[in-house]
């Protein structure tokens, strides 16, 4: 798996990215990544601007492998951000959520290799006009802010990969060898998984967001907040007021108050199970322990290569 495009871009082991996942992925986990030859992200969205430098000093610290930052690009701080990435070093950045043509090539005349999250092929030929080094295709599985137009992960890496020719990296639902072997076979060149990475012991998510994401079966996340952002949440109190107001047609500023500010860190971060905004993938009802982020990489790189040596010519369908 080590000779592919993902693995050269980001000069890493295993084609193998950490979602830079809101109030998940700090300095520890992403380090612990990238020590187990993937990339390791450390997610922006959820840290004001000197939270993020000494969360990427830490990684310094801890990790001599590459890692990188995932920079929503509706940050309220961008500019302050971006400088500050330019500052401490990084190399390697990964935008979502905006324009990528605002940035790419600022952050390229700082010696930054850029990867863009998108959820169409519209977006997709957008960063290729854009000029970024990698797409991250994600899929309607996938946790957290997810895009509008609920397109499957298997819909959507055969869709860009007939379109677009840059590096492709699969995400949303993805959390075994098989599944990367079956985005491999899809055209993906990578993948990125978020959702396991959440609930591991390196995760800065809080202990109570880990074990009720152990209690997840299928049917117990859904995508909601449509009107602001959709995002996939854990359904509890707060996922049913949100669906309480969507039918009976509230605005979208009652809809945004009902929000409010600091939800996801209640949840994920502070562990109030019934009033915060629980983000978690589809792919969390597969997962029925807490690993290390070392335990999960084995499991992947084990799995994948079963997988692969007991697909042979004889067992073709047709």
């Amino acid at each position: 798996m080590s000779n592919n495009k993902i693995c050269t871009l980001f000069n890493i082991q295993y084609p193998i990215i950490q979602g830079g996942m809101v109030w998940c992925s700090g300095w520890e986990l992403a380090s612990a990544v990238s020590n187990a030859g993937g990339l390791g992200l450390l997610g922006a969205g959820s840290m004001h601007p000197e939270t993020l430098r000494e969360h990427i000093q830490k990684c310094k610290k801890a990790t001599s492998k590459p890692f990188g930052v995932n920079i929503p690009l509706m940050y309220p701080e961008i500019d302050t951000i971006m400088h500050l990435i330019v500052e401490e070093g990084v190399k390697i950045v990964f935008t979502s959520a905006g324009n990528p043509k605002i940035w790419t090539e600022w952050l390229h005349n700082h010696d930054i290799c850029v990867a863009h999250v998108v959820s169409s092929t519209r977006f997709a030929l957008k960063c290729e006009e854009a000029g970024v080094d990698a797409i991250v295709a994600e899929g309607f599985e996938a946790g957290g802010h997810n895009g509008r137009e609920e397109t499957t992960t298997l819909c959507l890496i055969p869709a860009i990969k007939e379109k677009c020719s840059l590096p492709l990296i699969a995400a949303g639902g993805i959390a075994s060898g098989k599944s990367i072997l079956a985005v491999q076979c899809l055209g993906a060149d990578g993948v990125q998984i978020g959702t396991r990475f959440a609930i591991t012991e390196e995760s800065s998510a809080h202990q109570a967001f880990k074990e009720r994401c152990l209690q997840v079966h299928e049917g117990d996340t859904m995508l909601t907040l449509k009107q602001l952002s959709p995002t996939r949440l854990i359904k509890n109190s707060f996922y049913e007021q949100i669906a309480e107001a969507e039918k009976r047609g509230a605005t979208t500023e009652e809809i945004r108050i009902l929000l409010g500010k600091g939800r996801s860190k209640k949840g994920i971060f502070m562990g109030d199970m019934e009033e915060g905004e629980l983000e978690i993938g589809q792919v969390v009802s597969t997962i029925d322990r807490i690993q290390t982020v070392k335990e999960v990489i084995d499991d992947l790189i084990s799995d994948y290569q079963n997988a692969h040596y007991y697909i042979q010519p004889s067992s073709a369908w047709f």
